[in-house]
């Protein structure tokens, strides 16, 4: 799929306009705090309604102004589709096609894309809770259901965790754990299988990624964590069997605690170079570029799984990277329609098919 024309009305810093991008590289340059990253956000809403940088939907809407709306043209599943958010009162409203929708997460399956940000390298540098977001939101993506799966597990894990403040006033309620333990271990189950396959699927292409990226010096590796031994391999039920043995040993704690110590939520996976730890022991250049890797494995599995190539877009992406490996990236990402922002623009080759927008307190040239 690729975008055919954007249009913002009282979007942010963004004067009203429309930009209609090349359908292979769009880079968007100029000062900080001039709008760039804007424009990427407003592309990225469109993939499930939330901002990338966690804002709230009344921060979308421009200064002074009581709505906002962005309208996005794109050609996927054969034909030009377009759809529209309107952000207005504290409502949100999506229309698809002049069809309105409940929510925009019906855009699923028909827009695509793959963000690339500074705040993905945390990713490497912070704990395990982003992580676990990374992972959750891919599989997501690839599988409708598995929402269905992490909305109902954390439900039953706030049910259990909240009987388990109660057990420390009222020992008697422990029997009552059970109840509970058979759905978290269903559902857990099933969650980490998932998580699972997805890291077997997403390595490989981040490892081919990475070795262009490092001139194939260095070694990207992933490594997940299972609090309850999970591993690659393991069927739905060897895990649920291990995680259910694990429950069992851990209650004593749980009871304790007053939460629930073993599971999913608890659950990481590790990133590794050259097999060292890269939280630790990767510089900044490298730890972009293990994320860099993950994000664009990221589309390749989109891209099989949809039969679509997803937009790409890299927000600051080209800092702390040397020339050899933007050249490669640049090179890598050809068959997909990409948007970068960067301070400064040298023309280069990679740009003959492409287009090039000047911002500027958010006028786009």
């Amino acid at each position: 799929m690729y975008v055919t024309g954007l249009q913002f009305k009282n979007y942010r810093n963004l004067n009203d306009g429309i930009i209609e991008p090349s359908k292979n590289i769009n880079v968007i340059y100029g000062n900080n705090a001039q709008g760039k990253t804007n424009i990427l956000e407003s592309l990225w809403l469109f993939c499930g309604g939330h901002s990338f940088r966690g804002a709230k939907e009344n921060e979308f809407i421009k200064f002074g102004e009581n709505f906002s709306r962005i309208k996005v043209k794109f050609y996927s599943q054969g034909r030009e589709q377009e759809a529209e958010i309107l952000y207005n009162g504290g409502k949100k409203e999506v229309t698809i096609n002049g069809v309105k929708k409940h929510s925009s997460t019906s855009l699923i399956g028909k827009y695509t894309a793959v963000i690339f940000s500074p705040e993905d390298l945390n990713l490497v540098k912070r704990g395990p809770s982003a992580r676990r977001r990374f992972i959750d939101s891919a599989i997501c993506r690839e599988r409708i259901q598995n929402a269905v799966i992490i909305s109902k597990y954390n439900q039953t894990l706030t049910q259990r965790n909240a009987l388990l403040k109660d057990i420390y006033k009222h020992p008697e309620l422990r029997t009552m754990l059970e109840i509970w333990d058979e759905n978290l271990c269903n559902l857990g189950s099933k969650l980490v299988f998932q998580r699972l396959k997805y890291i077997e699927k997403i390595i490989e292409y981040a490892k081919e990624y990475h070795n262009g990226i490092s001139d194939k010096k260095e070694k990207l590796e992933i490594k997940y964590i299972s609090t309850c031994s999970a591993k690659e391999g393991d069927s739905v039920e060897e895990i649920y069997e291990k995680f259910k043995k694990c429950l069992k040993n851990s209650v004593n704690d749980d009871c304790r605690t007053g939460f629930t110590n073993i599971g999913p939520q608890r659950d990481d996976f590790e990133i590794i170079i050259n097999q060292k730890k890269a939280k630790v022991f990767a510089s900044q250049g490298q730890q972009r570029s293990a994320v860099l890797s993950l994000k664009l494995a990221e589309a390749k599995v989109l891209s099989e799984m949809t039969g679509e190539n997803p937009v790409i877009l890299l927000d600051d992406v080209l800092s702390e990277l040397d020339k050899k490996r933007q050249s490669f990236l640049l090179n890598k990402i050809s068959d997909y329609q990409v948007f970068i922002t960067c301070c400064d623009f040298e023309e280069d080759d990679y740009l003959k098919n492409g287009k090039k927008f000047f911002i500027e307190e958010g006028r786009i040239n």
